[in-house]
């Protein structure tokens, strides 16, 4: 218990990421007994790998400060408190934090927001990175106050079989939509009709063109779109634009498409103007008014199964990096995590 191993970023990717621009290092951990008044040490069970961590390794222009280089990696984690030294927390609570890519944390718990306890009665601990924590609060947040579901309205979502996206479908569902999903692959659009209860789920692997897309999102969505949640960009949402209805709304959570540099061109922008859209983007930690609400609603649904979710779990430290970069090449498979005990 004396090292604590940790994953730093060593370079920054030009392009896409690789796992040189990684490094694993060991880092001597204080003995319980040195922790500071207010301070808690969290052994991490499971660290949370997302897209938006990225967008963090450049140094471009982004809502977030890039990564420090030779720093360990943020990330969201959840874990066990296995020694205290602030009087809210106890040996033994689970708790959720962003402790990074890291087997240990010292956090001070006094700081709000660093670390908050959860409870594994009805929940599994894994489901607060997940579908009860980050990822479920965002697709809350961009389905409820940006695409405002309506009962009978159609509501599209792409990268539909993830974490977010899934999150999004059922809880459209839940209000009386119609849901139209995007996903790579049979199975994966297998699993978001038959599980998750979508209407109809789109393999856009398998259309090359706008134009066989378009057809495809047309007899999905007959109705047209009254709501959209984007994770991805590109041919995806070209797509959606022209199958919008007047006056729709799009939240614009993610733009995976060109997280590696790429240009994302839109081929119909003037359909924002034509169908008179609300095209809005947002960061989920800005609206932290919301996160009690949607946490509670969430958590209820898990509890009960009304909301399933999948994870593809890596095991061990050493092997999130590799999982990282299937996670941007859509190789996982629900939420990706990795465990780390």
């Amino acid at each position: 218990m004396s090292i604590n191993r940790q994953i730093v970023l060593a370079s920054r990717p030009q392009g896409e990421p690789s796992a040189d621009n990684f490094r694993l290092v060991e880092s001597p951990l204080a003995p319980p007994e040195q922790l500071a008044d207010g301070q808690v040490l969290v052994r991490h069970h499971f660290l949370s790998l997302d897209p938006y961590m990225r967008g963090r390794m450049s140094e471009g222009k982004s809502y977030a400060q890039p990564q420090p280089l030779n720093e360990v990696m943020i990330g969201g984690t959840v874990g066990e408190v296995i020694a205290s030294r602030h009087p809210q927390y106890a040996v033994g609570d689970k708790v959720v934090g962003m402790g990074g890519w890291q087997e240990y944390a010292v956090v001070n718990a006094a700081q709000p927001g660093l670390l908050r306890k959860v409870d594994t009665t009805h929940i599994p601990l894994s489901a607060y990175l997940g579908a009860v924590g980050m990822p479920g609060v965002t697709a809350w947040y961009g389905l409820m106050k940006i695409c405002e579901p309506r009962a009978g309205g159609t509501i599209s979502v792409s990268a539909a079989s993830g974490a977010v996206g899934s999150a999004v479908g059922q809880l459209a569902k839940s209000r009386g939509c119609r849901v139209v999903g995007f996903a790579g692959g049979p199975d994966k659009c297998r699993y978001v009709v038959e599980e998750l209860g979508f209407d109809a789920c789109i393999d856009y692997r398998q259309h090359a063109t706008l134009d066989s897309l378009q057809a495809a999102l047309r007899e999905a969505a007959p109705q047209g779109i009254d709501g959209h949640f984007e994770n991805v960009g590109g041919m995806v949402l070209d797509a959606v634009l022209l199958q919008m209805n007047a006056f729709g709304r799009i939240a614009v959570c993610g733009m995976i498409a060109g997280y590696n540099g790429e240009p994302i061109p839109l081929r119909h922008p003037q359909m924002i103007l034509t169908s008179r859209l609300r095209v809005e983007g947002f960061i989920v930690s800005e609206h932290m008014e919301v996160w009690p609400e949607a946490l509670k609603e969430l958590g209820t649904l898990v509890a009960t199964g009304r909301l399933k979710y999948r994870e593809s779990v890596a095991q061990g430290l050493a092997s999130a990096p590799e999982a990282f970069i299937g996670l941007l090449k859509g190789r996982n498979f629900g939420k990706q995590l990795v465990k780390l005990i």
